[in-house]
């Protein structure tokens, strides 16, 4: 149920660019792609992957890699009893991160995707756990239900999910309509835009363990811990 004076979700803007734009995007920028967003983004990475709690010998999935900083990580708390597995939909960020994994010596723990998240090519409670950093905001709005079921199909009873992205709870920020206003004039460029990341995995069927409420330079953004519930029990 929806709070009485909560907005609704027709108003996440839509996503208009096609996979392959992204794609060839992506491509174009994985080079380059860390000088742009790492330093953005790591704080509330690093937070999240905490808050996943990555054991040794567990099953861990990456949904959006980018570069492979949060994989690495990932492949070494698995330990070498575990496997890290990633997705992405650009081949220029995979060669990045099996370049990184190498490096470190981590390429026999991870397996890599090239592929969409809104048909995960992986079987059913395969996972103890999911990882999407600021991934989840870059789909459109009609997929992101779809994504979520993927991703329950994936994971074990039980398993999973943390969440780091932009947020579109706080509306009635001025940096936030501001960004949106980019989003709006140059969607090809800023393809991502703030969602209601609680209320999307709560209407996917997820228990919400924890939220957190985070600044992304003025930005809102929220961490959100979920469990994908045994089949009949209640969320």
């Amino acid at each position: 149920m929806h709070k009485k004076n909560e907005p609704k979700a027709p108003d996440i803007l839509p996503v208009p660019r096609t996979k392959e734009e992204a794609k060839r995007s992506y491509d174009r920028l994985s080079r380059y792609y860390d000088y742009l967003t790492w330093v953005y983004e790591r704080k509330y990475t690093e937070t999240a992957l905490g808050r996943l709690a990555v054991s040794e010998g567990e099953t861990v999935l990456e949904i959006g890699f980018g570069t492979g900083h949060c994989l690495k990580r990932i492949a070494e708390s698995v330990g070498p009893k575990g496997t890290a597995y990633g997705i992405d939909i650009s081949t220029g960020m995979m060669e990045i991160s099996k370049e990184r994994l190498e490096k470190a010596g981590l390429e026999n723990r991870v397996k890599l995707f090239c592929g969409d998240a809104a048909n995960l090519p992986f079987d059913e409670s395969m996972f103890d756990a999911v990882f999407m950093s600021f991934t989840l905001e870059l789909f459109d709005t009609p997929e992101i239900p779809k994504v979520l079921e993927q991703i329950k199909r994936a994971l074990k009873p039980e398993g999973r999910l943390v969440v780091v992205s932009m947020s579109k709870e706080n509306g009635k920020s001025i940096f936030l309509r501001f960004y949106e206003w980019f989003h709006n004039k140059w969607p090809k460029y800023v393809d991502c835009r703030p969602i209601y990341v609680e209320r999307s995995l709560r209407e996917a069927g997820y228990t919400v363990k924890s939220k957190e409420r985070v600044k992304l330079f003025r930005l809102p953004g929220e961490i959100v811990v979920a469990v994908n519930p045994i089949s009949g029990k209640m969320v």
